[in-house]
């Protein structure tokens, strides 16, 4: 599962931008992080390979198309 779009890059994106950076003590901090991350990463970060749209935007583009 190595190519792109796959589960391994989004968690690879997971540990880099998001995992790496906190101090992690708890489970209940480790969810509400993961949590967060994924709203964030749908409804919120750019992609380049998504013409620039968000997740979100993309999908919807896409199933209308």
């Amino acid at each position: 599962m190595s190519r792109k779009g796959n589960f391994e890059s989004f968690f690879d994106l997971l540990k880099r931008e998001c995992l790496n950076r906190y101090q992690i003590n708890t489970l209940t901090n480790l969810r509400k992080l993961v949590s967060n991350y994924v709203k964030w990463f749908n409804n919120v970060r750019v992609s380049r390979n998504k013409n620039g749209l968000i997740l979100v935007k993309y999908r919807h583009q896409a199933m209308t198309a």
